[in-house]
């Protein structure tokens, strides 16, 4: 789908635990001001974002749990499942026009990391609600 970036990402472990590297400068808009992190955990079954954004570029990764991804390009119509988790460690760049929400489809709570490239205004949340998944 144009404007999605999936990066596969190198999981790093020894005898104290692991640790992965979601967004790194590669993958980071030239430019512009830093946005905002933010991590959200969703229980099982349940659904984060069902919404777009007209300018703000998000980053997604899924440390712990496991979830489905769902997109919608306003433009095309067209859909795309990505499956993220434990067991699918990767960065998903979305960018504006894409509806996106995330599923948790495992058995215990899933932390979600985004990284947004611009701070939240709620004067001016740049969010608009559209719901692609229950």
């Amino acid at each position: 789908m144009q404007g999605i970036e999936v990066k596969n990402l190198d999981k790093k472990s020894d005898e104290r635990g692991w640790l992965i590297e979601v967004l790194g400068e590669d993958l980071h808009e030239a430019g512009k001001a830093f946005g905002q992190i933010h991590v959200s955990v969703a229980y099982p079954g349940k659904v984060r974002g069902n919404h777009y954004h007209k300018r703000k570029t998000e980053w997604f990764s899924v440390p712990t749990g496991n979830g489905l991804l769902l997109l919608k390009d306003l433009t095309t119509g067209d859909e795309e499942e990505i499956l993220m988790g434990e067991n699918a460690l990767k960065t998903v760049k979305i960018t504006p026009g894409i509806v996106h929400a995330i599923k948790n489809n495992g058995s215990g709570d899933m932390a979600l990391i985004v990284y947004t490239d611009e701070s939240f205004d709620p004067a001016d949340p740049d969010t608009y609600y559209q719901k692609i998944l229950e």
